[in-house]
């Protein structure tokens, strides 16, 4: 398909400048931040030759998250100073999809995360309960693999839903084409609403009921405690993987609520207020990194050894 008439690279405003500034700090924030998991958790790979449940599930989520942040700011990048490059039937499809599908396995991953440690840590004595926690090792990679073929349902459905989008925006000048079709893909794919729905509602649903199972489990353990009057290395654990569940449940509701008012606001075309439900949407695979890593005693321990590091090389100048 030939790409718009129009010149190669459009002027770009300063709204448009502020916002690729503001979504390409978050965006490289964020891809640093996650690979800096990856490359610990591949380490402690080739060092022990294997890795433990929880390092599996951060592998996947880490570097899930490194390519939503790469993928989108390059289509960030493209629609706001070279939208006749996006404008190509193919390209404007493919990044729309493949943002929906490492998205989507963000969530997943996300809520497998939360499940795990709620699993783990908890102190529940009904039996189902217990096979869980005797059989979550063995589950993880079947929710990974899960997490993954229904991120690529989601894919497959943006792909077709986004054809549509594109194809009834053609007539228009190239940037007004892409915003035109990305705020036309929104509204189609609220017709969607039940695939999508439990795309997304779903782990958010897995999140919330982990957390709360582990604050009554705190809350169940502190009582006995008190009552036995005796002390327990285990609440140290409870409390630590609360804290963690809290912020990734207090930073999902905001992020799932961003979501749902991007695609509304999307649908009466407020584009300055899209773009805001966005930097919000951008700021949290990095955020949310950030308190996986010091959740995790080695991620943790390796971050604080480079930043001690460089701080010696920066006052040794």
């Amino acid at each position: 398909m030939e790409a718009c008439h129009s010149p190669e690279q459009f002027s770009v405003t300063s709204y448009d400048s502020t916002a690729l500034a503001i979504i390409t700090f978050e965006a490289f924030a964020g891809m640093w931040i996650n690979a800096f998991i990856v490359s610990v958790i591949c380490m402690s790979w080739v060092r022990k030759k294997t890795l433990n449940s929880n390092e599996k599930i951060l592998l996947l989520l880490a570097s899930s998250r490194f390519c939503f942040l790469c993928v989108s700011w390059i289509h960030f990048f493209l629609s706001l100073i070279y939208p006749n490059y996006l404008h190509v039937h193919p390209i404007f499809l493919l990044s729309n999809s493949a943002q929906s599908i490492l998205n989507c396995s963000n969530s997943w991953v996300s809520a497998c995360l939360s499940v795990f440690y709620c699993i783990k840590i908890a102190t529940f004595r009904n039996s189902f309960f217990i096979y869980l926690k005797a059989k979550i090792d063995r589950m993880v990679p079947w929710l990974l693999l899960w997490s993954v073929f229904f991120s690529l349902v989601i894919g497959t459905v943006v792909y077709k839903v986004a054809d549509k989008a594109f194809c009834k925006n053609l007539n228009f000048t190239c940037q007004e084409c892409i915003w035109k079709a990305s705020i036309r893909l929104e509204e189609l794919l609220i017709s969607n609403y039940f695939i999508l729905g439990f795309g997304y509602a779903t782990p958010f649903t897995a999140v919330t009921i982990s957390a709360l199972l582990l604050l009554f489990s705190l809350w169940r353990h502190k009582r006995n405690m008190q009552t036995n009057s005796m002390k327990d290395l285990s609440m140290d654990a409870h409390i630590k993987a609360m804290k963690c569940i809290l912020s990734f449940f207090i930073m999902y509701s905001i992020n799932f609520v961003f979501f749902v008012l991007t695609m509304i606001y999307a649908k009466k075309r407020q584009i300055h207020l899209v773009f805001l439900f966005y930097v919000f949407q951008y700021a949290f695979p990095a955020f949310h990194s950030l308190i996986v890593i010091f959740s995790n005693p080695n991620l943790e321990k390796t971050l604080l050894k480079i930043l001690s590091y460089m701080k010696c090389k920066f006052c040794m100048k």
